[in-house]
């Protein structure tokens, strides 16, 4: 029969379901074979064949009849996996039954009074045949979650088949060990299997049926109640599903393994097409979501325990009920570790290598669901992240993401991406070593719309957050706390900043410090508490190979007096206030201190108008993200007591420079104006920013008082950086006095040399603000995943138009 004819038929039965008014018996197999046995339908012909507008009449109508067909697919799809499918007809049945509940379990899913459908249990479909009351009566869902499961390890459908010869040995699938027919070579498995294009389809349709079961999830509306857990995840992820294991390190293998280049050879990929990517994608999404998992409200799933000779570490505690999130955080073997680093790394890279060499590989669109994958490797595997922060090979994970930051920082399409980018960089800077390994010199030349630059990762983190906080749009502000909570956690490590990257942090001041800055909202004097953090890190304990920051520091040090003299009277609140309704127009970008930008690279561009994008709920303000802890001198940290309800930066100890006689600083004004020529690089910076971060200021009724002023500015730890100027300033005076300089370079030759040992205050004990998990950001996940996974299923579009509650689908 050909192609036309079969889908003339199946759009005849399905015409038939929606015409009729009286139900269906289950038994009537003539009319329910129709639409699975004589048909060669697409999974595309399936969706165009069978409308939304027709599924939703059958389920209001006729709904015994919606039921039947549901059931009747899913006893096909349990028929397939107790047969094994050796037949061509069985196998093509099983993927017409997959495609069809695909497209009709989101339109269960979005009415409340069917969700409970799945879950009830079908009279006589227990294991024991025909008897009403069946003790073993499975539910529907139980039934059809166990099938897939046996399908995606069918030999000769889903896996290669071990036996010789095809002679009546056909392998009973309940006698197979599914851990010897994982899919591909990788974390606990040596055997790379020979790739069959028709198994690697056939397993992405199965998987697709899998996601879309659990996309129930989508048609329920965010709560903080994180114990709502997703009873399709739940039980396919527990000890009923005895593929669980050989499941999960199939799809870890799938995804890490991948090479989109094409075997290594540029150009590859324009000569085959690549079957292995759409199972790849589907992979990594069925992965994330089988991992959706509330670590805040648990005990840790991690586990320290000894390592045993098995891929899982066998270690006490036993770890979590959901079985993929238990075996993510055993993994133990540095082997292991190093395949899913390097898996991860290179893909995350594929979209850079893109850009200095164009299309010479496969250009991957899952950067971000593998973002949500390394999230959850670092967040529920210690072990993990150690191995990631214990050589420079982090820094192959933090390139990509700071371009993806920098590229998405104007498109309010992609606030989902700069959120999970800054995320995980966050829960990196609270290790130590992360802050380390930032020294090492940045030498990779991707493509990127900022300054150029000579110099570390360092640098480059700084100066990709700057350009974010400068030309990044609105409704990126929320994150300014943490990408100057990052900066603070690396600062003590950070062994010599390039001029660059020194100005860009003191430009950062600059912006944050202006009195209108500062009294437009309440939060706004956190930033300024952020940088001055960092300065006092980087002079108390990486002083000499700073020499670039402190000369930066001596030429703004007039921002420093400013924010030690601050005014606190009503008046000068109000005219602070004022002061940015009169700000100016923006000053054109080619008088900033930015330079040229390096070469090849595109600037960042807003979303195209009319791109989907998904809602996201709120995330955590940084005191509920981060718990601070102490370092002490061993380098070992300690956990510090939360203190009352003040905000984090608010903590510090009130220093002496700021509540003692305000310091003048006044120069001859002849140095000042030699001074002052240095700094005329860079002057007109700020106003630009001061237009940009006023929206931040619009928070209602909230008006500054003179205590809300004098609460903070006394805890202003201007302290040591008074001292530095106070010592040094006169110094390099004398210096421009002597040697009539204007030039920087003498400049800096003798900070490098000079030394403040003894002249400081006592160093300040190192505090690191370390993420920790909690029900929040746990939510935040769920929607923005769920919220790619809807986006990236165009074809089909699965859950396109159905009645989602998770979020709302905008257009920008």
């Amino acid at each position: 029969m050909g192609s036309a004819d079969s889908k003339l038929n199946f759009r005849k039965a399905v015409i038939q379901l929606t015409t009729k008014t009286q139900p269906v018996e289950a038994t009537d197999d003539a009319f329910w074979d129709q639409f699975w046995a004589d048909t060669a339908t697409s999974v595309q012909d399936v969706f165009a064949l069978v409308p939304a507008a027709e599924i939703r009449a059958v389920r209001e109508e006729s709904p015994s009849n919606l039921a039947t067909l549901c059931y009747k697919a899913v006893e096909k799809l349990v028929q397939g996996a107790e047969s094994g499918c050796h037949t061509e007809k069985e196998r093509q049945i099983v993927l017409n039954c997959c495609r069809l509940l695909t497209r009709i379990l989101p339109y269960i899913f979005e009415d409340p009074d069917w969700r409970g459908f799945f879950w009830s249990t079908v009279p006589g479909a227990g294991r024991g045949g025909g008897d009403e009351d069946d003790e073993n009566a499975r539910p529907l869902a139980e039934s059809l979650l166990l099938a897939v499961a046996d399908l995606l390890f069918c030999p000769d459908f889903t896996v290669q088949s071990h036996r010789r010869s095809t002679v009546d040995t056909a392998e009973d699938i309940h006698s197979i060990d599914s851990c010897e027919y994982i899919w591909e070579a990788g974390v606990g498995f040596a055997h790379s299997p020979q790739p069959n294009y028709i198994h690697d389809l056939n397993r992405t349709e199965l998987l697709k049926l899998l996601l879309t079961c659990f996309s129930e999830a989508m048609y329920l509306p965010p709560s903080s109640d994180s114990s709502n857990a997703n009873p399709w995840v739940q039980f396919f992820c527990s000890t009923e599903n005895r593929h669980a294991l050989p499941l999960f390190t199939s799809l870890l293998n799938v995804v890490c393994a991948y090479d989109p280049v094409g075997y290594g050879i540029p150009y590859n990929h324009l000569l085959f097409s690549d079957y292995r990517e759409p199972l790849v994608e589907e992979a990594a999404q069925v992965l994330i979501v089988t991992l959706d998992y509330d670590s805040s409200t648990s005990s840790s799933p991690t586990v320290d325990g000894t390592t045993t000779g098995t891929a899982m570490d066998d270690a006490d505690p036993p770890g979590p009920d959901n079985l993929f999130v238990n075996y993510l955080s055993r993994i133990h073997r540095e082997e292991d570790f190093q395949f899913i680093l390097k898996g991860v790394a290179r893909l995350l890279s594929n979209p850079l290598v893109q850009t200095y060499l164009p299309n010479s590989a496969k250009k991957i669109q899952f950067h971000q669901e593998l973002l949500v994958l390394f999230w959850k490797l670092c967040d529920f595997n210690k072990k993990f992240l150690f191995f990631v922060l214990k050589s420079s090979d982090v820094l192959d994970i933090l390139v990509p993401i700071l371009y993806f930051l920098n590229d998405a920082r104007a498109d309010q399409s992609r606030v989902g991406l700069m959120h999970i980018g800054v995320f995980i960089l966050l829960l990196l800077s609270g290790e130590r070593n992360f802050g380390v390994r930032l020294n090492k010199p940045y030498s990779v030349r991707v493509p990127m719309d900022i300054p150029v630059f000579t110099g570390t990762h360092a640098d480059l983190l700084i100066i990709v957050f700057h350009k974010i906080i400068t030309s990044g749009h609105q409704r990126l502000q929320p994150l300014f706390d943490c990408l100057l909570t990052i900066v603070v956690n690396v600062s003590p490590y950070l062994k010599s900043l390039s001029m660059v990257a020194a100005n860009k942090l003191l430009h950062l001041l600059e912006a944050f410090s202006t009195t209108w800055f500062l009294f437009s909202a309440v939060q706004n004097h956190h930033l300024v508490f952020f940088l001055l953090e960092v300065f006092n890190n980087i002079i108390q304990y990486q002083f000499d190979g700073n020499s670039n920051l402190v000369y930066a520091v001596i030429r703004k040090r007039n921002v420093f007096h400013q924010l030690a003299n601050l005014p606190t009277d009503s008046q000068s609140i109000q005219k602070g206030l004022q002061r940015k309704k009169k700000t100016p127009e923006p000053i054109s970008r080619t008088n900033s201190q930015d330079g040229v930008s390096m070469e090849g690279s595109r600037p960042a561009a807003p979303a195209e108008p009319g791109t989907l994008k998904t809602s996201l709920v709120a995330t955590p303000g940084i005191d509920k993200l981060t718990e601070k802890s102490q370092v002490s001198e061993d380098g070992t940290m300690r956990s510090l007591e939360p203190e009352s309800s003040q905000p984090p930066p608010d903590s510090n100890p009130p220093s002496a420079g700021s509540d003692g006689e305000p310091w003048s600083g006044k120069l001859d004004e002849d140095t000042a104006l030699k001074l002052n020529r240095l700094n005329n690089k860079e002057a007109s910076h700020h106003q630009r920013d001061r237009r940009r971060l006023s929206s931040a200021s619009s928070s209602g009724q909230w008006t500054p008082t003179p205590d809300w002023v004098m609460s903070w500015k006394s805890k202003l730890p201007l302290q040591t950086i008074m001292r530095l100027l106070q010592v040094l300033v006169p110094q390099v005076e004398k210096i421009c006095i002597d040697k009539g300089l204007t030039d920087e370079s003498e400049i800096l030759k003798f900070l490098q040399h000079g030394t403040l040992v003894g002249l400081l205050p006592v160093p300040h004990p190192i505090l690191i603000r370390k993420y920790q998990a909690n029900s929040g950001t746990a939510m935040w996940f769920r929607t923005y995943m769920w919220g790619v996974i809807y986006l990236r299923n165009v074809d089909p579009p699965i859950w396109y138009d159905t009645d989602v509650k998770l979020f709302e689908i905008q257009r920008v």
